[in-house]
Formats: C-alpha cells, structure tokens, sequence
C-alpha cells in the first residue's frame, strides 16, 4: 500500500501540497486562487472531488487564499484550529467547518491525518503528517525553529516537504530591511537552508525515501544551491524541490524498494 503526494506551489505566493491513497486525498493548506489550484490540479490529472478535506497550518494568506472557495464549490470540509479561524477571517459554511486540536488525529476513510503546534509567527501555527497504513508524510513548513514536536513527527515519515526558506549569506547580504531579516531568522520565521540539514540529518528515519525542499524564498535562496547541499549528504534519500512557481509531479511514497520514484500523470488519483 502506498501514498501518493504532489506539490501544487510552495512559496510565499501560494502553498499547497496534496496527498492520496488513490480513493481519498486531503489538501494541506490552500494558499492558491481556487481557480489557479483548479487549473494545476487538472493538468497533474488529480481529481478534486476526491479531496475529503482541507487542512489549514495557519491564517497567513499564501495559506488559506483559496480555502473558502474551494470548501464551498466542491463541499470539502476545513479543518482548522479555533483560533487560526478566528484570525483568518473566512467563512465557512457551518457544516464544512470543523475545529481540530493540537494532537488530534481525524480519520478520513482510513487516512490519519494529525496537527501539532510549531514555532511561527502566526497565532496558533500547525504542521500535519499524514499516514496511510503505516505510510507518513509530513508537511513541515513555515518552521521559525526546531522544536520536540517537529523532531517526534519527522521521525515517523517516509517523506516530508521540509522549508529550506533561505540561504544565511544571500539573506545577510541581500535586499531585505533589517526587520525583516530579523523577523525571518529570529526563531519564529523560517528555516535556513543549512538549519533544515543539520535537522534532516540528526532525525531523518532509516525508512525515510524522499524529501521535498519546501518554501523556497524568491530572494534569499537559489534551488540549484539547496539541492546541492541536501543532495551530498542524503544518501538513498530522494531529493527534490518544491517549487513556487508550478506544480511537482505526483510520488509514490511506498515501503517497496521497487516503487517508482513518480507517477506518470494524466490518472486521476
């Protein structure tokens, strides 16, 4: 048994990435227009009335800009904590709401799907991972720091979308004021590129088989360099970036040593 993920975007313009065990698929976060996450959902020939529900980490808009659509043309429930509601301001339809709590595990047709608190500067940040008989995959973006949480999820996963926001020198040296340089490296922020290793490398589980280089900056980072540098110490990892300007293929995330590394897309998974 397997499951299959894709990224739709990673990015400051919009993050959502999906994940299928080819009946049922939930979204993590919908930070797409609903028309641009229709769009690339067609041409990866994932089909969105397989999609149960959409789970939102927090309420900052390349989050959640095409939640509220999406939950109301295709009927897909949200699942989000009470107060990333409050502060995002959508509206749901009240019985495509749902209110989840850190550590809870929701059950959708035998997809596990569990949030966990993180450190970002939003009012009450979430992470997911994603499991289907005995198959995980965490999602693991918009990390300020490294905490006990995100250590005891990654070392559960077959594969994981994990921010490599920035470059240290290319954000020193670069464009940005000095808040916000502040605001991305000050423990609420983002991930380095070399602080997502150093994490990659002391908790990555033996069974681990891909990772997905996640929320890359526009600015502050280069994906050639942050494949590179994950790519000589990864081992049998495979190792890709998710990008921010289109979609990634669909992956076979599976225990078999013989599984495709990708999935011819055009089915509708």
């Amino acid at each position: 048994m397997a499951l299959f993920t894709a990224s739709i975007n990673s990015g400051s313009n919009g993050n959502c990435y999906y994940i299928s065990n080819g009946q049922d698929a939930v979204l993590i976060d919908a930070g797409l227009s609903c028309r641009e996450t229709e769009i690339r959902m067609k041409k990866m020939g994932l089909a969105i009335n397989k999609v149960r529900g959409i789970f939102i980490t927090h309420e900052h808009t390349d989050h959640i800009k095409g939640a509220q659509l999406l939950s109301s043309r295709y009927k897909i429930p949200v699942y989000l904590n009470h107060k990333t509601h409050y502060n995002s301001h959508l509206k749901f339809k009240p019985e495509l709401y749902r209110r989840i709590e850190h550590g809870e595990v929701i059950d959708i047709n035998g997809i596990s799907i569990t949030g966990f608190n993180k450190l970002h500067d939003a009012i009450d940040p979430f992470s997911f991972v994603v499991t289907y008989n005995a198959i995980t995959v965490g999602v693991f973006t918009d990390i300020g720091a490294v905490c006990d949480n995100l250590t005891h999820y990654m070392r559960q996963c077959h594969a994981a979308y994990l921010e490599a926001n920035y470059d240290a020198d290319m954000l020193e040296n670069g464009r940005y004021p000095q808040h916000l340089k502040d605001r991305i490296r000050g423990g609420l922020g983002h991930l380095s590129n070399k602080e997502a290793l150093d994490f990659f490398l002391a908790h990555k589980p033996a069974h681990m088989t891909h990772l997905f280089l996640s929320h890359l900056s526009r600015d502050n980072n280069n994906p050639e360099l942050a494949l590179q540098l994950f790519r000589q110490h990864a081992g049998d990892v495979q190792v890709h970036v998710a990008s921010r300007y289109h979609h990634s293929d669909v992956y076979h995330i599976s225990t078999e040593a013989t599984t495709p590394k990708k999935v011819e897309q055009g089915v509708l998974w």
